[in-house]
């Protein structure tokens, strides 16, 4: 089921490699692209809790900074340069957030923490709403709550908590509607594809928070983590 599985991920990951080879002739910009490819290849290794996520997906934020703020996401804009900071986080996190120092294990988010999340993105969504329609942002509303939602998945991942999945898979959703409607096909797409890779990701951890359970990661567990899972 495993091997299946990895199949899967890397024929979604084929998928958007091959889509961004035939990008001549047709309307898509080189950094459109470039962050169409960087992002599959960052949810990708995300998925196989492989610690290079973190600057490949650096480098997707700084392609779609360029990206949505020719086309006045200034949310998802901005969104790119907390990202940036975050994936640094993330990177010291997954190497060394775990007991005594060590590689971080895939686990649950404390309830404490999810209410904590779930009051900053309604307070959070209000907030960056108003602040988008004074900048006279192209789609306030969905604009603010996607940045919020996305933030507060990217602490999760952070965190390696398995939720984080569950937010993702919302804001994907909501992303692909709004790139559609703002004219980046090629971004929908790509999120498209992010939807696919999330739902993957979601039970690849959900099974590998069910070995640990179970005692099936010991020794070996951490050295795995840090190599992609």
């Amino acid at each position: 089921m495993s091997r299946n599985v990895d199949y899967l991920l890397g024929g979604l990951l084929g998928v958007a490699l091959i889509l961004a080879a035939w990008r001549e002739g047709l309307p898509y910009s080189l950094t459109e692209t470039l962050g169409f490819v960087t992002g599959a290849a960052c949810v990708y290794l995300v998925v196989r809790r492989n610690i290079w996520n973190f600057p490949v997906g650096i480098a997707n934020n700084l392609f779609f900074l360029v990206l949505f703020g020719q086309a006045r996401l200034y949310g998802d804009a901005g969104l790119q340069i907390v990202y940036i900071a975050l994936g640094v986080q993330g990177w010291i996190w997954w190497l060394r957030g775990g007991e005594n120092h060590t590689v971080l294990r895939v686990n649950r988010a404390p309830p404490r923490v999810l209410l904590i999340l779930v009051g900053l993105v309604a307070f959070g969504t209000s907030g960056l709403m108003l602040a988008l329609q004074l900048a006279r942002g192209a789609a306030p509303f969905l604009d603010a709550f996607t940045t919020v939602l996305s933030l507060a998945a990217q602490y999760l991942l952070n965190r390696k908590s398995i939720e984080n999945w569950y937010l993702w898979i919302v804001a994907d959703v909501l992303y692909i509607y709004l790139y559609i409607v703002r004219d980046l096909h090629l971004t929908a797409l790509l999120y498209a594809v992010f939807l696919g890779l999330c739902l993957a990701g979601l039970w690849q951890w959900r099974r590998a928070l069910r070995r640990e359970a179970i005692g099936q990661d010991v020794s070996l567990a951490p050295v795995r983590e840090a190599a992609g899972g």
